[in-house]
């Protein structure tokens, strides 16, 4: 589509600027959202290079006279990163440890640096900094000090306020300013300081306010409303003028730098899950359980559990730690200096939970008690579900989703159970129900009522249970803004909160630091009403365009046969911007770019199928621009915790623009391989000359778009071939007994590594069972295949044809209840996958039952005790790389059980994202720099490092491409590993 013509700001920008400029609808569509309910349009985004780049940002957008929003992870849930100002993103470049005192417990860092970066950094030295956010694998510390973020364990580190330092910021005129510690007179800031004249202004204001302020501020930990002047009351506390920009939200100042104090790393942690089959009780427990001293205390309910049980990746921790079916489950963690004061401590949170009346079936008492979680590895798996909270609350696929906006108010402990039961009462009142989680140490327990805000009667509601809910906190002179800040949501709600006098204080403090609003307006004062639907995301005339999909998306509501419903699924937590950990989001790692991750993705998706991008937004260059560097890894199906899988959304979007425009030469080459494969085979020499003969790669990435960089894989002479495989031979008949399987020949091994096909034949006979190879039964001779390459291409009909082929060769194994095996994860899991949603038939569903990686299939056999291999020695250490879908489907734990089955030999995962190879993503020459550098995040210097006489294995053909080009190493899928340990036995000396 068009795109307008560039306005001075935009032309000025990127003139004078280094960093990203994007003014572009489709850039600007990506910022319009944080993880909250609301959606505006930017002006523009930046994402400077340099704190010096940032300064010529904001003074260009002063002259110009457009507002200023700064922005880190994006994952606000009040609204505050909403507002159509000039975005300026720091988590792109401004992410440095700018500096560290080790002695002295305190580091300075850049505005943009993730949390869980630079703890990562500092764990080395045995620190850390301590305010735990749930979102710690996205929240800057930009971010968490412009919202007083707090954290899990604040009972003992208190919030972000509380270690903070000291702040270096641009002032809304541009001047550098320092703000930190100072005397109460000031005489120790020098009278050419700009930061004075606005401390004795300030000082003033508090100390005219200090009445009101002592009579109006809440009294609980958890209060991040408003501005922090109770910070400059005279006499109240050292005087640290850092702290009245901590929580105001980048309405004040731009951050550039900020002081940390940290914290020594915990040490040895105790854990008791605290089961209570009554809600009301649990709540009424916490005042009792933090009189024990814990560093947290935090709630996990009936609602969550049930929601997580139907997420894969939670699954074996809830088996683990719960115990039928309570209404809520309070986590209460001890870390004691000294082991024994926790096992202690967890000793009297048993006698307390007893007291209270809860004991697993005692008499006389109702369902309850302590299970202890002691495992460290269970422990940080308790974490993460925890921490994943409302993330596992939005994974509804109701049009009703669990909203934000009476989630953050915190009350005194003793008044909680009485909160939390009034409040329950509203939600049934108003038609709905609220979900509860988190922080029952504090008091700030997080509740989402579940409602549909495209409905008015909803937001209507919205409003009434807001007012209510507000009325209860006051009534326990609670705070109405604990943790998640004000943004859009809340500031509406200060005048009853704090009263008129302290928000007109809290205007004359916005206008004395930045008299012309240049620094995110409408957030904390002057803010517009927060049932306003011009600013809602479901914004008045929001629908779904008409489109007819290619897959099946009836699972979720909405148009498209449920495809808009899919793609709102995407709540912006932010998930997929993480850096380390898991295999979300890739491309996002290698390029720290919000298009390459998942919720950038999504939200482009949304805002095509809802008309917001404009005609033809689906099918156009923009599109597939925001979608060339995924790579279909389908981490977003298990890790997402919302459940957005943008591998299958990428195989719609493509098949509508092949629909709409066709496809290019090489798409074509590329999705049609299993059907040319045959003919290429006959000549193999023919077509490796393209990686032999100089100039031919060169050319083929002139006529092609393949890289002259990269190799392609080598055509073999002795390629595997249906009729050489019959029914193996079962030792002493037990075929018969019904140990017969069929072996899936994918595409790439029966073409490229053949070896491994028969390695894999060999280890099955080797294991007692009869192998069957399947093949055509339509009177072709043609191989069969998954469809996996026409779906790559969005050629979705041949894939379909292709899966039929295979469902119909596969109906009389499984009809005679035989696993199908295959080696190939990428194909193979195209039938649990991809082929249910393409063909809706009984045989696509007993398929996908049926269907099982190699590697699994061997792990159910020990899992069993029916698997009998005779093994030997082959080595002493093997490095194992999962591919991106064994991950996926969780099928690690499978590859590294069978490798320990080889004597001796010690199996070490490489801790890796996807391998950057991903089909024909790593061989186009437009994505080789990606697939290069997402392959240098750690898979290949991992490699490197590896000893020479250290066994490398990879299970993908991709991944194994990727370890030999990227370094000069032979990577093998766990068959051949297993065969050679078999030889090795044949070989032994007797």
């Amino acid at each position: 589509m068009p795109r307008p013509a560039a306005s001075g700001l935009e032309r000025r920008l990127a003139a004078d600027m280094s960093g990203d400029v994007a003014f572009d609808r489709f850039s600007r569509g990506r910022y319009a959202t944080d993880a909250s309910h609301y959606q505006k349009f930017p002006v523009g985004v930046v994402a400077p290079r340099n704190v010096q780049d940032a300064a010529r940002a904001i003074a260009i957008a002063r002259e110009e006279g457009v507002s200023v929003l700064a922005r880190g992870g994006g994952t606000s849930q009040s609204g505050q990163t909403v507002g159509p100002s000039l975005v300026v993103d720091c988590s792109k470049h401004l992410t440095r440890l700018v500096d560290l005192d080790v002695a002295g417990r305190r580091c300075r860092v850049e505005p943009g640096l993730v949390l869980d970066e630079l703890n990562r950094k500092l764990k080395a030295h045995g620190l850390w900094f301590p305010v735990d956010v749930s979102t710690a694998s996205r929240a800057t510390i930009g971010g968490m000090t412009a919202n007083n973020s707090c954290g899990g364990r604040s009972l003992r580190y208190g919030n972000t306020r509380e270690n903070i330092l000291s702040i270096d910021a641009l002032l809304a005129d541009g001047t550098p300013a320092h703000f930190g510690r100072v005397a109460a007179d000031l005489s120790d800031l020098p009278a050419s300081s700009p930061v004075r004249p606005l401390a004795q202004d300030l000082l003033r204001l508090a100390a005219r306010e200090a009445d009101e302020i002592a009579l109006r501020f809440p009294k609980v930990q958890r209060r991040v409303g408003g501005y922090n002047i109770d910070a400059l009351v005279p006499g109240t506390n050292d005087l640290n003028l850092a702290h009245i920009l901590v929580g105001s939200e980048g309405t004040l100042a731009f951050s550039t730098a900020i002081e940390l104090k940290l914290s020594p790393l915990l040490g040895r942690r105790a854990v008791g899950a605290c089961h209570f089959g009554d809600f009301r009780a649990a709540m009424d427990a916490a005042q009792h359980i933090v009189r024990l001293m814990p560093i947290a205390v935090e709630l996990v309910d009936a609602t969550m559990i049930a929601l997580a049980r139907d997420i894969a990746m939670f699954r074996p921790t809830l088996d683990a730690v719960v115990r039928g079916d309570p209404a809520a489950i309070l986590l209460v963690e001890f870390a004691e200096a000294e082991w024994d004061d926790n096992l202690k401590r967890l000793s009297r949170l048993h006698e307390l939970i007893g007291d209270l009346g809860f004991a697993w079936d005692k008499p006389g008492q109702t369902f309850g008690g302590v299970v202890d979680v002691i495992d460290p590895k269970l422990q940080a798996a308790v974490t993460e579900l925890r921490t994943a909270g409302l993330n596992i609350m939005m994974s509804m696929k109701d049009e009703g989703k669990p909203v934000s906006f009476v989630e953050d108010c915190a009350v005194p402990l003793e008044h909680l159970a009485d909160y939390t039961t009034r409040l329950t009462e509203v939600f049934h009142r108003h038609g709905t129900t609220g979900t509860w989680y988190a922080h029952a140490s504090v008091g700030c327990l997080h509740v989402r009522p579940v409602l549909n805000l495209r409905l008015e009667k909803d937001r209507k509601a919205m409003r009434a249970i807001a007012e209510e809910a507000f009325a209860f906190v006051r009534e326990y002179k609670g705070s109405h803004s604990g943790e998640h800040g004000d943004g859009l949501v809340r500031s509406e709600f200060h005048e009853p909160m704090f009263g008129t006098r302290l928000v007109r204080a809290f205007e004359e403090v916005k206008d004395r630091f930045d008299p012309a609003g240049l620094y995110n307006p409408a957030k904390i004062v002057r803010a517009p009403k927060f049932d306003d639907r011009a600013w809602f995301r479901f914004g008045e005339g929001y629908r779904g365009e008409p489109m007819t999909t290619a897959l099946d998306w009836s699972a979720w509501p909405g148009s498209g046969g449920g495809f808009q419903g899919a793609v709102e699924m995407c709540n912006n937590n932010g998930a997929c911007r993480s850096l380390a950990g898991g295999v979300m989001c890739p491309s996002f790692r290698a390029t720290r770019d919000e298009k390459d991750s998942t919720r950038g993705r999504a939200n482009t998706l949304r805002l095509a199928v809802t008309g917001q991008l404009g005609p033809g937004a689906l099918t156009s260059d923009e599109m597939m621009e925001t979608l060339k560097l995924c790579v279909s890894c389908k981490a977003c199906r298990r890790e997402c915790p919302t459940g957005v899988d943008m591998a299958r959304m990428k195989i719609e979007v493509l098949a509508a623009r092949a629909q709409a425009r066709g496809l290019p030469l090489r798409d074509h080459l590329l999705g049609s391989l299993p059907r040319w494969a045959p003919w290429a085979a006959r000549a193999p020499w023919l077509m490796n000359a393209r990686d032999r003969v100089p100039g031919l790669a060169a050319l083929s990435e002139s006529l092609l778009g393949l890289s002259a960089r990269r190799s392609l894989p080598r055509w073999r002479r002795d390629h595997f071939r249906d009729d050489e495989a019959a029914p193996s031979p079962s030792p002493g008949g037990v075929g018969e007994d019904g140990r017969e399987v069929v072996l899936f020949a994918d595409t790439l091994n029966r073409w490229f590594e053949p070896e491994n096909l028969r390695d894999a034949r060999r280890v099955l006979t080797a294991a007692g069972f009869r192998v069957h190879v399947a093949r055509p039964v339509d009177g072709s001779r043609r191989p069969l295949c998954c469809g996996r390459t026409f779906l790559s291409v969005g050629r979705v009909d041949e894939a379909r044809r292709e899966a039929e082929r295979s469902l119909a060769a596969l109906a009389p194994c499984v009809a005679k209840n035989m696993p199908v095996i295959g080696l190939e994860p990428s194909c193979l899991l195209t039938f649990r996958d991809e082929i249910p949603a393409l063909i809706g038939s009984d045989m696509a569903g007993a398929v996908a039952e049926r269907a099982l990686l190699f590697e699994e299939f061997l792990a159910g056999e020990v899992g069993r005790g029916t698997l009998a291999l005779p093994l030997a020695p082959i080595g002493s250490r093997a490095l194992l790389h999962g591919h991106c879908h064994q991950k996926s489907f969780g099928v690690m734990g499978d590859v590294e059980r069978v490798l320990r089955l080889i004597p001796d030999l010690a199996v070490e995962t490489i801790e890796s994202s996807c391998c950057g190879m991903a089909g024909s993503f790593g061989m186009v020459a437009e994505t080789l720099d990606v697939s290069l550098a997402m392959g240098e995040l750690s898979l290949l210097p991992a490699v490197r490092a590896a000893p020479a006489d250290a066994l490398v294995v990879a299970d993908g053909a991709s991944c194994r491409h990727q370890i030999h080009d990227g370094s000069g190493r032979q990577a093998h899928h766990v068959a051949r590993v297993l065969a050679a340990s078999l030889d090795a036995v044949t070989n032994a000396p007797t």
